[in-house]
């Protein structure tokens, strides 16, 4: 296997047959997060020139790419200066930016630091660079809760960010629309809900191990639904979205073909770990949804002095429904989800168990 090419200053592209001929290049923020690394391994396993940007040094080895023209540039997308290594001599190409603070360490100054400001400097340098297509990876949490269990969010519905992550996602957003209007880029943005699948961090093991000991908590009778996104699954829809013809700035629901109910995600979980061979409780942890309630009005209070919890985070949105509607991705981009929540689910705990990770 070859080892990827850690880059303080990249090597300058633009002289092999390749740059003219080949697939195109790929740009990726985020790249040792848990989309980036689903995104990576399936760009360089086609054959593509993928430039990498990671936060740290420790991050570029789990990237483990194979092939000559897979390069890791080390950084953080608020330094003008390795933003500029990331994009230095890589010519036009598809810019992918997937990273993002959505558990900040630090107080919720970092959703905007990283998700706002961050977008704006690698949005400004993807321009300078006459990148073919920006596709940027949003979320839900610009439109926080869905107002009725029934409903569904299209990409008409409107904006009701969800605290600060919400706001975060949501000027950034506007960022990238305005750079489409202008006619500055060729942008597209995909909103993906909740994850699950390979390269998962910690939290999600935590919340499979929570489920298998019945300490997952089920608010109220668990019926509100919630959207969920297979990684192999939000890969296809970036790369739909990277070939597409549609207009700039157009924006797109990606997810599984439909919502799944709290209480049948939790019973899903159940069903793959024992699948996988593992022994699990029969104990669940059922708490009133008032108790989310709560949650989230304390959550509210400690945002707006700059703290942030992430239990008391998620504890407070386990209540609600969060659904979306992919019509319009299937309309204009193909996108069919071919994964769905059990088969997901047993690759994800599979993933961890081949690496010993405790469940």
């Amino acid at each position: 296997m070859t080892e990827p090419r850690t880059a303080g200053a990249p090597t300058p592209a633009g002289g092999s047959d390749r740059d003219a001929t080949g697939p195109p290049r790929s740009v990726i923020t985020g790249a040792a997060g848990w989309l980036g690394q689903n995104l990576v391994r399936r760009l360089a396993g086609d054959g593509r020139s993928v430039r990498c940007l990671v936060h740290d040094a420790d991050e570029a080895p789990l990237l483990e790419l194979v092939g000559r023209d897979a390069e890791v540039v080390v950084g953080d997308t608020r330094d003008p200066a390795a933003v500029d290594r990331l994009f230095d001599g890589v010519g036009p190409a598809t810019v992918f930016h997937a990273a993002a603070v959505i558990h900040p360490r630090n107080g919720t100054r970092e959703f905007f630091d990283v998700n706002v400001g961050g977008t704006q400097l690698v949005l400004d340098r993807a321009r300078r660079s006459r990148a073919r297509r920006f596709v940027h990876v949003s979320s839900n949490s610009p439109f926080g809760a869905n107002p009725t269990p029934d409903d569904r969010f299209t990409e008409d519905s409107p904006y009701n960010p969800y605290l600060g992550y919400g706001q975060s996602k949501h000027e950034a957003e506007q960022i990238v629309w305005r750079a489409g209007e202008r006619g500055d880029l060729s942008t597209v943005i995909i909103r993906a809900p909740w994850f699950y699948g390979p390269y998962q961090p910690p939290r999600q093991t935590q919340f499979f191990a929570a489920v298998r000991k019945g300490r997952f908590p089920l608010l109220g009778d668990g019926s509100n639904r919630r959207s969920m996104v297979y990684t192999t699954n939000l890969v296809d829809g970036l790369l739909l979205a990277e070939a597409a013809d549609v207009a700039p700035g157009r924006a797109y629901w990606i997810a599984d073909a439909e919502p799944y109910a709290m209480r049948d995600v939790i019973t899903t979980v159940r069903e793959a770990l024992a699948a996988e061979g593992l022994a699990v409780s029969s104990r669940q942890l059922r708490i009133p949804a008032a108790a989310g309630v709560v949650a989230e009005r304390i959550d509210r209070v400690l945002q707006d002095r700059g703290r942030y919890v992430q239990a008391l985070h998620v504890l407070g949105e386990l209540k609600d429904t969060i659904a979306c509607d992919i019509g319009r991705a299937r309309a204009e981009l193909g996108y069919e989800p071919s994964v769905a929540l059990l088969e997901g689910m047993r690759s994800s705990i599979r993933w961890c168990l081949d690496r010993g990770e405790a469940i």
